[in-house]
């Protein structure tokens, strides 16, 4: 058995769940640029999610749930998902982002896990407060480490595709790393470079 996972934002999906969010409630450009600073490095991922999250206060919580449940999956996500299963790889995916957006792209895709945060909400409305398994720079690696060692998977059995800076820690723990349409900061630590958005180009790259 091997193990692949997959960032969501910008490489499952093309583009940022919180950007779209952002957009209905007429803030996306300045949600959109503390999105790029925490992507390429400058600035640290837990600041830059809660203050963007904090932003979307007072959003009708079932509109979100309506842009998250029809955000568009990358090209080549649809047909590179179960290619990668007769592979022999489970196929997981990890986002800083939101289970909101995750959940229902899991199903599309038929993934074998999700892992990501929880946009909190009372009374109908997001609160500005989240919570989850993704919260920190470090969160992707912690929680690759801990699927390797319960599943018995060896970072030699592992590929791991990402495009921003919250995508490095799990980097450091797998040897296949592919830098999907990504930023210079993680494209220095890949060892497969993809600028095209096609997610079936990885296919070229593993056998």
């Amino acid at each position: 058995m091997k193990l692949a996972v997959f960032d969501f934002d910008s490489t499952l999906m093309d583009g940022e769940t919180i950007d779209f969010l952002a957009e209905e409630l007429g803030i996306g450009d300045e949600v959109k640029k503390i999105t790029e600073e925490a992507m390429s490095g400058r600035l640290d991922f837990f600041e830059s999610l809660t203050t963007r999250v904090a932003l979307l206060k007072g959003m009708d919580y079932q509109k979100v749930v309506d842009i998250c449940s029809n955000l568009p999956l990358m090209p080549g996500a649809v047909e590179l998902v179960p290619q990668l299963q007769k592979m022999g790889y489970k196929v997981v995916c990890f986002s800083g982002g939101f289970r909101l957006g995750t959940t229902p792209a899991r199903e599309k895709l038929g993934l074998d896990a999700d892992f990501s945060n929880v946009l909190h909400e009372k009374d109908g409305k997001l609160t500005g407060l989240i919570g989850g398994d993704m919260m920190f720079g470090y969160s992707k690696g912690d929680m690759l480490q801990r699927i390797q060692s319960l599943m018995g998977i060896t970072r030699a059995e592992t590929l791991v595709c990402g495009d921003g800076a919250n995508d490095l820690s799990m980097f450091a723990h797998a040897d296949t790393r592919v830098a999907f349409c990504a930023r210079e900061v993680l494209k220095k630590e890949a060892n497969i470079i993809i600028d095209e958005k096609d997610l079936t180009k990885i296919l070229d790259y593993i056998k």
